[in-house]
């Protein structure tokens, strides 16, 4: 845009504009210009900028809410984003139109590669981060507000790499916050309305233990480092005050410590853990082989078997030991070829989700959050992930992902994290075939309803398969010459075990999974469900 172009802009918007609007674009657009920004500062708002393209930084957000279990505001904050972006580029943009800001103006290390060519009233990044960050609060006000610095910098970056007049951005949030707004006129936000409550089983007496005689509780405090909460040791210390706990030190593992215990010449009556999910697994199966019950206490981040099993606080797992309260529950176990078997209490995976763990937990290590670390990881997983080779049951695929779930999960979503029943004696098998990367991140972050909607609208396709055994086996090929990770219960192996591929003709390693019904004992209040 050269001497010329510039007047024409400033003659358009003179005619167009009112006056103080364009003193105060004029005085934002000569603030932001003439601020002399190191250029790394000026490399991270273009990144910023880039990676909002086509709503990429929100749809990744989302699925990873999704996969947390706040899938109703990762489904409100992105209907909210996709109707602020139809009406800020379909209707807005044609009616009220603008020019861009003359390139002249902007300093060179910040310009764009490639200038934006469409109108500029409103910004269609303002109004879909304003849309996002406002509809996801409306369900979850907390992540609502986290994701608040995140929209306002989105917006700014607007202002820092030129692309528009500060009119444009305000208009943009605007009229994303209007359209949150109006969604929750339409349809009532539930600010941490729980998901459908889990099949609840059969309630079974268990040996009740009101001191906490004959109890030994493994707490890993590393599961949950990432959540702010009330130290569950104290709890039990207090309210179990003959139990024995022990707190894992750096070099020790769960499966180690919990074996020992019951190895002794008297060991506990009660084995119990206090961790994420992998710990819960990891102590379950010492427990199966010892033929003791189980107490789960909440202490990773998400919890999931123990929120199924109704113990989603520390008060509400002693009270269960206590009382001798508890259910008979459903588990599998997973086998690589003909390695020994492991016990899994919730899913298995292969594909995007192993890739995206594996990379968070490398993250985590450096951002010293969880949070942080799983958006940037499904950001680079979603970039470079290839799809995976299987053989499932001796039918060939090529998948972005299998999930496979220890009894029925919520049937609106591909990845069945959280079982939805205790007792019924199946593997629920959820397969996304390999399409578009727009697909898989659809589908991974929402339900088939709202994912059905998207592929009226011609946005994404969909290739989802949902099978219901008792027993699967699963030929994993590499990927790129070596074979891609499994995950089971939050923990990823990034290689099997060798004898994985002892029988297989080709390379790459073979995983066999089978429910095992009602093998484990485990404390629950006896809210629900009907006596044994």
């Amino acid at each position: 845009m050269g001497l010329v172009e510039g007047v024409r802009v400033a003659a358009r918007r003179a005619r167009l504009l009112p006056p103080w609007v364009r003193r105060a674009d004029a005085a934002a657009a000569h603030r932001v210009n003439g601020w002399h920004s190191h250029p790394n500062v000026d490399r991270l708002w273009s990144r910023l900028t880039g990676f909002a393209d086509k709503g990429v930084l929100w749809f990744t957000i989302a699925g990873v809410l999704a996969v947390t279990g706040r899938r109703r505001a990762a489904v409100r904050g992105i209907l909210s984003l996709a109707t602020a972006s139809a009406l800020t580029n379909l209707i807005a943009k044609r009616v009220f139109g603008g020019d861009r800001p003359a390139l002249e103006d902007i300093p060179i290390g910040r310009r764009l590669p490639v200038q934006p060519s469409s109108r500029t009233f409103p910004s269609g990044h303002s109004a879909s981060a304003a849309a996002f960050a406002a509809g996801v609060s409306l369900e979850a006000p907390r992540v609502g507000a986290a994701l608040a610095p995140a929209a306002v910098g989105v917006a700014y970056s607007r202002l820092h790499v030129g692309a528009h007049w500060l009119s444009d951005v305000v208009g943009g949030l605007a009229l994303g916050g209007a359209v949150a707004a109006l969604g929750a006129a339409v349809v009532r936000p539930r600010p941490g309305a729980p998901g459908p409550p889990p099949t609840p089983g059969r309630d079974r007496r268990l040996p009740a233990s009101p001191e906490g005689e004959g109890v030994f509780v493994v707490v890993n405090r590393a599961a949950g480092t990432s959540v702010v909460r009330a130290d569950p040791v104290a709890v039990i210390r207090d309210r179990l005050p003959r139990a024995e706990v022990h707190v894992l030190e750096a070099h020790e593992d769960p499966v180690g410590v919990a074996a020992a215990a019951l190895a002794r010449d008297a060991p506990p009556r009660i084995i119990g853990v206090c961790g994420g999910d992998g710990s819960v697994a990891a102590v379950a199966h010492e427990a199966r082989r010892a033929g003791v019950p189980l107490l789960v206490v909440p202490g990773g981040t998400f919890n999931h078997f123990a929120r199924t099993v109704g113990a989603d606080t520390v008060e509400a797992a002693v009270d269960a030991v206590q009382r001798g309260e508890g259910v008979r529950a459903d588990v599998a176990e997973l086998a690589f070829g003909e390695a020994s078997p492991i016990t899994v209490m919730n899913t298995a995976s292969v594909g995007i989700y192993p890739d995206f763990v594996a990379e968070r937990e490398r993250l985590q290590q450096r951002l010293r959050s969880k949070w942080p670390a799983a958006v940037v990881a499904a950001w680079r997983v979603l970039r470079r992930s290839e799809p995976v080779a299987v053989v499932v049951d001796g039918r060939r695929a090529r998948v972005w992902t299998l999930f496979v779930g220890v009894g029925r999960n919520d049937p609106g979503t591909l990845a069945p994290l959280q079982r939805r029943s205790l007792d019924d004696g199946v593997l629920d098998v959820r397969i996304l075939h390999a399409g578009s990367r727009a697909g898989s991140v659809a589908s991974l972050a929402f339900g088939r309803r709202t994912a059905a909607a998207f592929r009226t609208l011609r946005l994404i396709p969909e290739r989802m398969e949902t099978i219901v055994t008792g027993e699967l086996t699963v030929d994993v090929r590499p990927r790129h010459g070596q074979p891609p990770g499994f995950a089971h219960d939050g923990e990823v192996a990034l290689e099997a075990p060798a004898a994985a591929s002892a029988h297989l003709s080709a390379p790459g390693y073979r995983t066999r999974l089978r429910v095992l019904p009602l093998d484990l004992d485990v404390y629950r209040p006896a809210a629900t469900g009907t006596r044994d």
